[in-house]
């Protein structure tokens, strides 16, 4: 299959002229983190069939895929081709021509939303507080709310003495009661700047009459003066009265009015739907319980906070429509993030006047799939008996290497799809292999790889790990049985414990630097309300 070739050139103009691009580094998450173009969004080779329908719903959108000469992009593209995309090209040279052109290229993850957040300050000069003089305000039991606007299992891993869980879109509705004094100072929290600089920013242009700081640096920030962290801790928001939830709907709606965001109603979004010419993501900024005891079809659970912080995980295409919901938070918490992803350059929309008749589908969030393999499957209970009794079968896993760690069926190898070749070489030969991954369906795409390579059975775990865990069978957990590196996953230096202040200095040192790498880059159409 011949598949054409892009350059710097035309991605740069895509981008300039605010078209739809997806640039999508194909590389896992570990080297994409180590440098990559601004708005190449990462969208793993190993995951390509289950994440490319939920990230990439208009099958015409312009395709560039990039690697760094591994071949990662061609095999990529083959595959976004075979599902049904019709506008698929490779960067040729990957990332090093991007550089050799001139292009800028970033570190770490989340890189769009995090340089914003450091434009922001800069632009606005948030106010912050450093770990010193919020802990002497702690310890004096001064008239203070500290508010942590990560995700609620961050939160829970390490968070600031008194602190409780806010996360980010949560902060315009629910302040006015955690801190119904206007006196009473509002500490603003997250591990690092960003979501911290974001958080107290929203507060202050909904114009809360609290003075509001964020705590410098973060979590990070608390570790480096040597500050002692609590864990584990489960203090969260209360529901609010709807006097202050209509009051809250106003301010957030100012913000989203002076930010240029747009209003649609339910029967343009159902055009937009079957539209086939434009990307449009929906998604609903609620928290995932709200979502899951009821939402619109078709719309994604995203809570804003995070929605704002990590855009380019769910929202891959540069140059989309992005539709968000709120349908009983008054609209607090998807006007609030839309507000950012105005400044941010997308065009974004909020759905009014839903009510809860509309709310017809129930549960979580169902990624839509291609069509699946046929492969030969095996359930779990005879799995089991195989690995007891037969020491000539081996369960390889394709979780993520988190999930595994978390929890895998004993004695399972765990392997990157990425680097498949090289991971069976290290995999004992065996007569029969099963392969098994959450979710289930991506163990279904990596066997006719796998069997490729082997001269053995290889079988799917019918229902992949969740199978295994619901019929009760026993797990096992942490590293062993590593096949493959675990370069899915970049390790942050803001989360979880144990990690080195050297790390820490150096990640607070590369968002300083952030507000002149977009100079240099120019493509990204921020600009600061």
């Amino acid at each position: 299959m011949s598949i054409q070739t892009k350059n710097y050139s035309f991605v740069r103009n895509k981008l300039l002229n605010k078209e739809e691009i997806a640039f999508l580094d194909v590389r896992e998450e570990d080297p994409h983190a180590r440098e990559h173009p601004l708005f190449a969004a990462n969208l793993p080779l190993s995951r390509i069939e289950v994440d490319a329908l939920g990230k990439l719903p208009n099958k015409n959108v312009a395709i560039v895929t990039l690697d760094d000469g591994e071949g990662f992009a061609e095999l990529a593209a083959q595959r976004l081709t075979a599902i049904g995309y019709s506008d698929v090209s490779i960067f040729a040279g990957g990332v090093k021509a991007w550089k050799a052109a001139g292009g800028e290229v970033f570190k770490d993850v989340n890189v769009p939303s995090k340089s914003f957040g450091e434009l922001v300050e800069s632009k606005r000069h948030t106010p912050s507080l450093s770990a010193q003089e919020v802990k002497q305000l702690i310890d004096k039991k001064e008239n203070i709310v500290v508010v942590d606007v990560r995700r609620f299992d961050e939160y829970n891993t390490m968070s600031i003495p008194t602190g409780i869980s806010v996360p980010g879109a949560e902060l315009v509705l629910r302040i006015p009661e955690l801190a119904p004094d206007p006196k009473t100072k509002v500490i603003v929290n997250c591990a690092g700047r960003t979501r911290s600089i974001i958080g107290t920013q929203s507060l202050i242009n909904a114009g809360i009459p609290n003075e509001v700081n964020a705590l410098r640096n973060g979590t990070i920030g608390w570790t480096l003066a040597d500050q002692e962290l609590d864990k584990g801790q489960s203090r969260k928001f209360n529901e609010v009265s709807d006097g202050t939830r209509i009051e809250a709907a106003l301010r957030a709606r100012s913000v989203a009015d002076r930010a240029g965001v747009k209003r649609t109603s339910l029967t343009e979004v159902q055009n937009w739907k079957s539209q086939a010419v434009f990307t449009t993501y929906f998604f609903d900024t609620r928290t995932p319980e709200e979502y899951e005891a009821g939402h619109l079809p078709g719309f994604r659970s995203t809570p804003g906070g995070q929605l704002v912080q990590e855009t380019e995980m769910v929202a891959p295409v540069r140059g989309a429509r992005i539709v968000l919901v709120d349908s009983n938070g008054g609209g607090v918490r998807a006007n609030m993030p839309a507000s950012w992803l105005a400044q941010m350059g997308w065009d974004v929309y909020v759905l009014d006047n839903i009510n809860s008749a509309d709310l017809t589908e129930k549960g979580g969030w169902i990624a839509p799939l291609p069509y699946l393999p046929t492969v030969k499957a095996v359930d779990a209970i005879t799995v089991s008996n195989w690995l007891k009794t037969d020491s000539n079968t081996i369960a390889v896993d394709f979780s993520t290497h988190a999930n595994y760690i978390k929890s895998h069926i004993p004695g399972s190898w765990y392997a990157l799809r990425s680097q498949l070749a090289e991971a069976i070489k290290k995999i004992p030969k065996v007569d029969r292999y099963v392969l098994t991954s959450n979710p289930a369906q991506l163990s279904l795409f990596v066997a006719q790889d796998f069997q490729a390579l082997v001269k053995a059975e290889v079988l799917v775990l019918e229902g992949g790990n969740a199978a295994w865990i619901s019929a009760g069978l026993e797990i096992e957990k942490g590293a062993s049985h590593l096949a493959s590196p675990p370069l899915d996953r970049y390790k942050r230096p803001y989360e979880g414990t144990g990690i080195d202040p050297a790390a820490m200095q150096a990640y607070l040192d590369w968002e300083f630097g952030l507000v002149e790498q977009l100079g240099k880059d120019g493509t990204h159409h921020f600009w600061v309300l």
